[in-house]
């Protein structure tokens, strides 16, 4: 193992980080197995989401003290599911890291949603492990700002569900219908649903629970059927 090949990694980050613990913590199952590795970056990775958890949690609390459980938790939601996490995976360049088995490398593992995500919470779990919750908390608070903010922009506050069916209603277009498929070990699914109107499909979500793949799937609708109403208002008035 060499330690410089964390040095990019660990400049971006502003600090360093035992090399130990990171190539940990990019270590796929499918490499250990593969490789006769004793340790994948699974257990990490647990920590990590829990460390992230907590302090996405409590900036929230403190941000927000006007909002109530049922805002906070799909406000939560959308800066901690699996494509937010991967989104700011890849502007880490955490792909690049990820040390895979032949059958994920074949298979585009360093770009999945999931691998992604996971390999982020792990690297939590080292900065945690390796620098306190002090550090950690700075870390995470620096990756989550700008998804913070996008979330909010979107509405991510507001439950997605109830928000498509009250819009669905209003307009006519019937009761959404959901179909969730499933993807992964027990310990470790993703979850991938599909929300239709009238039988036609108008949003699609990732999570790592049923209800977050239906919550962003259902606000991934809700934008969509949003944004075709005004282009419809807007084409009515030009005419």
């Amino acid at each position: 193992m060499r330690s410089d090949l964390y040095s990019a990694l660990t400049k971006q980050i502003g600090f360093e980080v035992d090399p130990v613990l990171l190539e940990l913590a990019f270590t796929h199952r499918s490499f250990a197995y593969e490789s006769g590795a004793k340790e994948t970056n699974e257990r990490l990775e647990f920590l990590g989401d829990s460390v992230l958890g907590l302090i996405v949690t409590e900036e929230l609390y403190l941000k927000y003290p006007d909002l109530d459980e049922s805002r906070l938790s799909p406000l939560r939601s959308g800066i901690v599911n699996m494509r937010a996490l991967a989104d700011i995976a890849r502007t880490l360049q955490l792909g690049k890291y990820i040390r895979l088995g032949r059958g994920e490398e074949t298979t585009g593992g360093r770009d999945k949603n999931s691998l992604l995500a996971d390999a982020l919470e792990a690297l939590i779990g080292a900065v945690y492990i390796d620098q306190g919750f002090e550090k950690s908390t700075e870390f995470v608070r620096t990756l989550i700002a700008d998804t913070l903010t996008s979330a909010i922009a979107k509405g991510a506050g507001l439950d997605g569900k109830t928000a498509l069916q009250e819009f669905a209603a209003a307009n006519g277009k019937g009761v959404p219908e959901y179909s969730v498929t499933e993807d992964g070990p027990d310990h470790d699914k993703s979850f991938k649903a599909l929300v239709a109107l009238g039988g036609v499909v108008v949003g699609q979500g990732e999570g790592k629970s049923k209800r977050e793949a239906e919550q962003y799937a259902a606000r991934a609708a809700y934008e969509f059927l949003k944004a075709e109403n005004f282009l419809k208002d807007a084409g009515t008035s030009g005419s």
